[in-house]
C-alpha cells in the first residue's frame, strides 16, 4: 500500500498534502515525526497518478479528493528552474542526512538529474518531468517523496 501524508487537523483544506510514500518502508524513513500527521493508505494506481504528476491529492477527510493537473513546460527555461529546484532540495536532504536508509537513491536520483540532456526534449513538453523519465523507462521520483 502507497501513503499520503497531510497535514494533521487541516480535513478540507486546499493543499495540505505534505508527502508522500509509496510503501511501509519509505513512510517509515520519512524524516517526520507520524503522530504530528494524517497518514492515509491508498492503492498504489492513486500513488502512481499522484507521483507521476497526473492528479494532485488536493485535500482530505476521511478519504483523498484528486484533482487533474495538467503540468506543461513551455520551454527549456522552465523545466530547467524546475530540475534546479528539485535538486536544490534533495541537496539539502542529502547534505543534512548523510547516513539516511535512503540516501543513496536520492544521490542516484540528483546525478540522474544532473546529466538529463534539457535540449534533447522537444517543447513544449505537455506532461511531468516525473511522467517523462517513466516514459522512457528512467527511474522518476517525486519531490514529496523526498524524506
Amino acid at each position: 500500500m502507497a501513503y499520503f501524508i497531510f497535514l494533521k487537523d487541516f480535513e478540507n483544506i486546499e493543499g495540505s498534502l505534505y508527502r508522500i510514500a509509496e510503501n511501509e518502508n519509505d513512510l517509515n524513513n520519512l524524516n517526520i515525526s507520524q503522530s504530528n500527521y494524517k497518514i492515509i493508505e491508498d492503492s498504489q494506481s492513486n500513488f502512481n497518478l499522484v507521483k507521476y504528476g497526473n492528479k494532485s491529492a488536493s485535500r482530505y477527510n476521511n478519504t483523498i479528493t484528486y484533482s487533474d493537473l495538467n503540468i506543461s513546460f513551455a520551454k527549456k527555461e522552465e523545466l530547467q528552474n524546475f530540475v534546479k529546484n528539485f535538486k536544490d532540495q534533495i541537496k539539502l536532504f542529502t547534505d543534512n542526512n548523510t547516513n539516511h536508509q535512503l540516501l543513496s537513491r536520492w544521490n542516484n536520483y540528483y546525478n540522474q538529474l544532473n546529466t538529463l540532456n534539457l535540449d534533447s526534449i522537444t517543447y513544449p513538453l505537455n506532461k511531468s518531468l516525473e511522467q517523462y523519465l517513466n516514459d522512457l523507462g528512467q527511474p522518476s521520483l517525486n519531490i514529496l517523496q523526498i524524506p
